[in-house]
């Protein structure tokens, strides 16, 4: 059954564009991951700094081998964490 993980990340105004560069270099290596199915970055459209993942994963083995990455280290906790706000997870199996 595949694995989704939806995430809220909320960060101060300054740091927006170093979040948002993180990101997006996140989900050109995540989408090559051979487990991820999808791998989705948004921003909200009324809230400045404030951004939602939507990721899939053919199991939740394949979002374990996620986050053991090099890039899930260097550009989600090391870069991207340090700068956050807030931050909520969701994990949900897709029905």
């Amino acid at each position: 059954m595949a694995y989704a993980v939806i995430a809220r990340y909320h960060c101060a105004a300054d740091d927006e564009a170093s979040v948002r560069a993180a990101l997006l270099k996140v989900r050109e290596h995540t989408r090559a991951e051979p487990a991820n199915l999808a791998y989705e970055v948004h921003a909200e459209v009324n809230e400045t700094g404030c951004f939602v993942l939507y990721e899939q994963y053919a199991d939740q083995a394949g979002f374990e081998a996620h986050k053991a990455a090099s890039h899930f280290k260097e550009l989600i906790v090391e870069t991207v964490w340090p700068l956050l706000t807030g931050r909520s997870v969701t994990f949900a199996e897709v029905l």
